[in-house]
C-alpha cells in the first residue's frame, strides 16, 4: 500500500483492510472483486490484484509462508527486485540491498554515478553498490535507513545538505547543490 501512496494516506486503508484479511489465507479465499473493493480510493488498483495474486501463491506454492530468499520472492506476482531486496531484508534479516528511487538518488549522490539514471549501466552500478555497503545482520536496518534519507533529507528538489549525515562522505557536497 505504501509503494508510490504516503503512510497518512495509507494508514486508514491498512487497518481495514488488515481487520478484513488478518491472515494471508484469507486475502488468498476471498475473491478478485472483494479485494479490489477493500482496496478502493487508494488507486493503482494494479497492486491489489497482485497482493490478492501473491496471497494465492503463498498459500498454494509455500504453505502460506512467504520464502525468504530474494530469487524466490520475485517469482510472485507484482514483485520486483526492490521489493524482494526489501522483504528479504527488513522482514527476513536477508544481507541483501533495496533500491528504490530514494535510495537510487541518496546512492547517486553520494558516489557520483552518472549517466541516464534508467540505463542498465546505471542501475547495475546502483545495485552493487547498495550490496556492497549492507552492514552484515544489519540490512533491514540500513535499507530503511537509505530509504528514509532520501525521502527527507536527499530528496529530489531541495536537498537539506547541512542536515545530512553523510555529508563529510557525499560526493556531491563540493556543488552543494546536488544533481537529482
Amino acid at each position: 500500500m505504501l509503494q508510490q501512496t504516503q503512510v497518512a494516506r495509507v494508514e486508514e486503508y491498512w487497518t481495514r483492510f488488515l481487520g478484513r484479511y488478518p491472515r494471508v489465507e484469507d486475502l488468498a479465499a476471498a475473491s478478485s472483486d472483494a479485494v479490489v473493493r477493500s482496496w478502493a480510493g487508494l488507486g493503482y488498483y494494479a497492486r491489489a490484484r497482485n497482493l490478492h495474486a501473491t496471497a494465492r501463491a503463498v498459500v498454494r506454492d509455500h504453505g502460506g509462508a512467504f520464502p525468504a530468499d530474494p530469487e524466490t520472492l520475485r517469482t510472485l506476482p507484482g514483485i520486483g527486485r526492490y521489493t524482494a531486496g526489501a522483504v528479504a531484508s527488513i522482514a527476513f534479516g536477508a544481507d541483501v540491498g533495496a533500491v528504490d528511487t530514494n535510495v537510487a538518488r541518496v546512492l547517486a549522490r553520494v558516489f557520483r554515478v552518472r549517466g541516464a539514471r534508467k540505463s542498465a549501466r546505471h542501475q547495475r552500478r546502483l545495485w552493487t553498490l547498495a550490496h556492497g555497503l549492507v552492514p552484515r545482520g544489519r540490512a533491514g536496518d540500513w535499507n530503511q535507513a537509505l530509504m528514509d534519507l532520501g525521502a527527507t533529507i536527499c530528496t529530489a528538489r531541495a536537498p537539506r545538505c547541512p542536515a545530512c549525515p553523510v555529508r563529510p562522505a557525499c560526493g556531491s557536497r563540493v556543488r552543494f547543490a546536488p544533481e537529482a
